[in-house]
């Protein structure tokens, strides 16, 4: 019965888009692969709007969500962002999940002065003006957590496992080069790329039981995504690697990927992200109530990227009521400082390079799917493009000063088109 109420809920929010002035779109995968992450974020994204529209909607309107399904298929991203923007009409997209839909929708929103805010960890290495990242920077979850294993836990030798696409990829590029910087000799890191949806992890797991057997102690880093970590972490409980003797930390597991796992066997092993559910704020325990209250279900969780979609649809709301307007050039110059509590504690800012500050916590999980907050930081700045790879230390990103996102400090020129800031 609860999932019908919803499922009415949703098709009548959906109904009423064709008079309102106001239109959000949705871009999230509800089939497919993704669909394991992604459905949650259509889901907080409707809570969000339901919200704003109770406390008196946007600049005297409604706003409307347009929920699209682009099928965890790379390529109808694309499609998908255009009949938003074209069809729909929408002022804003809220989308995306993998780092390979994000840049099949770029050239689309791009080409059409579209604004999309984007609410997952990724690669790094992009700023685009038409883009809001409000997920994590490398150097705001993936190098920490490396730091983790060689500070705290002793590592010494590595395995980067991930999905075969650009973030795992560019991702262990600037770990490997982090590593190497770090006097991790090559030989001690094992880098493996399986497809989306890989299910059979047997021999890939004993590959990384025997390079502990030197007695050099392990670590995996992963950057596996989507439903594939179901398969990985039976595979981790059915060989009896356990968090002790293998510590994995993962930046695509949160609470609603554990909420479909045998979790006890996994207890010890490690997530890097920007917020847990666990955190104890006054913020996060009204965000929790909230969810639980729009979904009638007290159990259903929340994670990291709905904080990120939570943090970017206030701080859109509150760019366009400042702008007084839902114009993209106009909300895009009134998003630079624009500040929102974070769930977790502090405040997030959007800075030039159209990256957030952010606090970086490693947890831990508990047999419950939950986990316990081990280690928290001060918000850190992003990095669009990091330090760690050579052609990307020199550049930098200052939409509203250079009105450039890949400005060369060498050179001293824009490698992107100006824009008119």
């Amino acid at each position: 019965m609860k999932k019908l109420l919803f499922s009415t809920a949703l098709a009548a929010l959906m109904t009423t888009g064709a008079h309102a002035e106001i239109r959000v779109g949705i871009l999230h995968s509800l089939s497919g692969t993704m669909a394991i992450s992604e459905t949650t974020l259509r889901d907080v994204m409707l809570m969000l709007i339901e919200e704003q529209n109770a406390r008196g909607g946007l600049l005297g309107e409604q706003i409307v969500p347009v929920v699209v399904d682009p099928a965890s298929d790379w390529p109808l991203f694309a499609e998908r962002a255009r009949e938003l923007l074209t069809v729909h009409d929408v002022d804003v997209i809220f989308g995306c999940w993998t780092s390979v839909s994000r840049k099949s929708v770029l050239p689309v929103i791009e080409e059409l002065n579209g604004l999309m805010f984007y609410p997952v960890q990724y690669e790094g290495e992009e700023s685009s003006r038409n883009v809001f990242y409000t997920g994590a920077a490398p150097n705001q979850q993936a190098i920490p957590a490396v730091d983790y294993f060689l500070n705290e836990l002793g590592v010494t030798r590595f395995a980067l496992l991930g999905t075969d696409y650009v973030y795992p990829r560019t991702t262990n590029r600037i770990l490997e080069a982090y590593l190497l910087d770090h006097g991790i000799p090559q030989e001690n890191i094992f880098v493996n790329y399986t497809p989306f949806g890989h299910s059979d992890w047997s021999s890939i797991v004993s590959d990384v039981v025997a390079l502990g057997e030197s007695g050099d102690q392990v670590g995996v880093i992963s950057t596996i995504n989507g439903d594939a970590n179901v398969g990985f972490y039976n595979e981790l409980a059915a060989q009896g690697v356990t968090a002790d003797a293998i510590p994995v930390v993962a930046f695509s597991v949160g609470e609603e990927e554990l909420a479909g796992l045998d979790t006890a066997p996994l207890v010890g092993h490690l997530a890097a992200w920007n917020y847990f559910e666990s955190a104890d704020t006054p913020e996060n325990e009204a965000f929790i109530e909230a969810w639980h209250a729009f979904t009638g279900d007290p159990d259903r969780v929340t994670n990291d990227p709905m904080e990120a979609h939570y943090i970017g649809f206030n701080m859109w709301v509150n760019a366009v009521t400042q702008a007084g307007t839902t114009d993209v050039d106009a909300v895009r110059a009134a998003m630079y400082g624009q500040q929102v509590p974070n769930l977790t504690g502090g405040i997030a800012t959007m800075l030039p390079n159209h990256h957030l500050t952010k606090p970086v916590l490693i947890g831990e999980i508990r047999a419950d799917g939950q986990f316990d907050i081990i280690s928290q930081t001060e918000p850190v700045p992003g990095d669009a493009w990091t330090d760690f790879l050579p052609e990307s230390a020199v550049l930098e990103s200052d939409w509203p000063g250079l009105g450039c996102g890949m400005y060369n400090t060498e050179t001293q020129t824009c490698v992107q088109i100006q824009s008119n800031y």
